[in-house]
């Protein structure tokens, strides 16, 4: 039975991947290819945002951290395990996603104007080479990726369809529960850092996180706001706050900006649909701001879904 993926973001290729490399005959459509998706414009930093339920969250979390630790002993894979702190200007409780890492340390001191954070080591993810790979690993597991705009969820009744097409199902299957978070980053040259910064105590959620070549620097969190064009006041603002947080970034260059739109809901949606007259559908949507974090460990949950629907028809044809 063939496996019709629709969407060609993180979560999309992923599940292709996962999908492909156990043996399933994988076939991507997508009217954005991958560099074009709202995954190329991320950060990209291993961090379980605006994603419910909290606790299948964090176990899918845990295992994308996994995946992600082996894939950064390989040189070529774009994933470097990066030390990573979080600070607060008021005292916090250890965070929800505490035991999806190895371990988290509180700081002794914490810098000045803050009165508590955490340090712990998490992924970084270069998307733009981290999704050639994926593609690349596709294609050598015999999969195809095709640019194609779909008015719809295929409808073939010999297919299982995996529905990874993000905030595009606001029209594919009518999901009005889905609204964007814009999120804004600005790129500036890398100037020596190699350690993320996350401050989200107030006054507008800000982060550095550091990439081989340059730093990504965000951001915004804007709810229900559809606008791709970058904002340059908000940008001057991005690099102020970061700035105060990182004060090597006062004069790192400014490379580019981006904006993306996180497809967030009340919680993802990762279940079977079952269709009269059509094959069945493996919804995989709604990851918020957390595409990348829970990629690996979703794309399991795809699979056995994927595993259970195809061994049912195989059954059947057995039967017959």
């Amino acid at each position: 039975m063939r496996t019709l993926v629709v969407g060609a973001g993180v979560l999309g290729l992923t599940c292709a991947v996962r999908l492909a490399e156990s043996g399933h005959d994988v076939h991507v459509l997508a009217r954005d290819l991958p560099l074009e998706t709202t995954s190329a414009v991320a950060a990209a930093w291993w961090y379980p945002y605006r994603a419910a339920p909290l606790d299948r969250v964090a176990a899918w979390a845990a295992r994308s951290y996994d995946v992600f630790d082996e894939l950064s002993k390989r040189s070529e894979s774009g994933v470097v395990m990066r030390r990573s702190t979080e600070v607060h200007r008021a005292s916090q409780p250890d965070p929800w996603w505490a035991d999806a890492v190895p371990a988290l340390d509180r700081l002794g001191e914490p810098p000045d104007g803050y009165v508590d954070g955490w340090s712990f080591v998490a992924p970084v993810v270069e998307m733009p080479v981290y999704l050639r790979q994926l593609a690349a690993r596709l294609a050598a597991a015999g999969g195809t990726l095709t640019r194609m705009a779909l008015g719809g969820l295929p409808a073939a009744a010999d297919a299982v369809v995996v529905n990874c097409a993000g905030l595009a199902n606001r029209f594919l299957v009518g999901d009005t529960s889905l609204y964007p978070v814009r999120g804004q980053v600005v790129r500036v040259r890398q100037v020596g850092i190699d350690r993320v910064w996350l401050d989200a105590s107030g006054g507008g959620v800000t982060y550095v996180v550091p990439r081989s070549e340059d730093v990504v620097v965000g951001g915004s969190d804007d709810v229900d706001q559809w606008d791709l064009r970058p904002d340059p006041e908000l940008a001057e603002g991005i690099l102020r706050r970061a700035s105060r947080l990182v004060p090597e970034l006062a004069d790192a260059d400014v490379l580019g900006h981006r904006v993306g739109l996180r497809p967030c809901r009340e919680a993802v949606r990762l279940e079977v649909e079952r269709r009269g007259g059509a094959g069945p559908v493996v919804h995989c949507y709604g990851h918020g701001g957390a595409g990348v974090t829970l990629s690996w460990g979703c794309a399991d949950e795809v699979a056995h879904l994927v595993e259970e629907l195809s061994g049912g028809d195989r059954d059947a044809a057995d039967r017959s």
